[in-house]
């Protein structure tokens, strides 16, 4: 269900993912997730959002301000 607009419907989905943290842009492409098919709304799982966590960790210790990932490749 989702927790937006109350849709009883999820479906699984990819979507991009941008982390703006202060100095730095992070964009994860292709992040699979749950998409609300009334309103869109994305949820992912905690393993996803353990390497987004990873993946962002990795891109600051890079020092870019611009950093674009494939999920599955980062």
């Amino acid at each position: 269900m989702c927790s937006y607009c109350r849709g009883k419907e999820l479906k699984e989905s990819t979507t991009t993912y941008v982390a703006v943290l202060g100095e730095y842009t992070i964009i994860i492409k292709n992040v699979p997730c749950l998409e609300c098919i009334q309103c869109g709304e994305k949820y992912y799982t905690d393993e996803v959002m353990q390497n987004i966590e990873r993946i962002v960790t990795k891109a600051k210790e890079l020092n870019s301000e611009f950093f674009v990932a494939e999920y599955k490749v980062a």
